[in-house]
């Protein structure tokens, strides 16, 4: 096992950063790293993991990416001091409220359309955009400890933003029952309900993440790349539309060098050498 470490140069208020990365067998490991705030997601940690994504989409050297944390929690969420200091701004904070939303809207696209594969390691509470944050990730592993919630209602915020990921994640009634009750549930309810793919004890789930997502890694990065951009697209369209979206991909997909060398080693029973292409 290689392992790497990089540094994101010092941000222009000089505050270290947030957010802390290392590559391990070419998969990129992000690890909010301020368990003073709870790992909010404050304006510096949104600029931070957006940054950090833009960098990793086109670097053939990653093949994956595990989104991590440390300390007790996974993420809180927005960082409410923050966003009440605004309202002294002239218009009461409105223009500022409006950025940030955007801000953490725009970092969760970027995981979705990020051409690779992202698995959150969740070793704590994940909560209103921390929960946000997990939903978005295409996979997530928790550990035994974990917990989430989207308890906006509890201070008269509504987790609207939250909403959008969490109720593309699981069924509509289980979406709104935690939106309108903001109470948490244990990471095996949330295994239950397909907010994560699985639960582990507590202390392995960032090991457990990186063994999953290097096992998707051996995959052709050229499949999984046209693989999860056609899932996302198929998931927002009709029925008969997604289908004949899905069988031009397919077709495309059959003419791809890896899909001809896939299939030829699986005909002669021997491992495929990927060129990602």
């Amino acid at each position: 096992m290689t392992t790497t470490s990089a540094t994101r140069p010092p941000s222009a208020k000089t505050s270290p950063s947030p957010l802390s990365r290392e590559t391990i067998d070419g998969i990129a490991v992000l690890t909010l790293d301020s368990p003073a705030s709870r790992n909010a997601l404050s304006e510096t940690m949104l600029a931070a993991l957006h940054t950090a994504l833009d960098s990793i989409r086109d670097d053939t050297s990653v093949r994956a990416v595990v989104i991590a944390a440390k300390g007790p929690a996974f993420s809180s969420g927005h960082d409410l001091k923050e966003l009440t200091a605004r309202r002294a701004d002239a218009d009461a904070g409105f223009a500022y409220f409006s950025q940030i939303m955007n801000s953490c809207s725009a970092m969760m696209q970027a995981i979705v359309r990020l051409p690779k594969p992202v698995v959150a390691a969740v070793q704590g509470v994940a909560t209103a955009a921390g929960c946000q944050l997990v939903a978005t990730c295409d996979l997530a592993v928790a550990s035994e400890n974990a917990k989430f919630a989207t308890p906006g209602i509890d201070i008269g915020l509504f987790c609207s933003t939250p909403m959008v990921a969490l109720s593309r994640n699981v069924s509509r009634k289980h979406a709104m029952h935690m939106l309108l009750t903001g109470e948490p549930i244990s990471a095996q309810r949330a295994a239950e309900l397909g907010l994560v793919n699985s639960v582990v004890p507590a202390g392995t789930e960032r090991d457990a993440a990186i063994a999953l997502a290097r096992k998707i890694a051996l995959k052709s990065a050229y499949t999984l790349r046209i693989g999860k951009e056609a899932f996302y697209r198929q998931a927002e369209m009709p029925l008969s539309e997604a289908y004949h979206y899905a069988a031009q991909v397919m077709a495309m997909n059959m003419m791809a060098r890896d899909a001809e060398e896939g299939i030829g080693a699986f005909i002669e029973k021997r491992d495929p050498k990927w060129e990602d292409r």
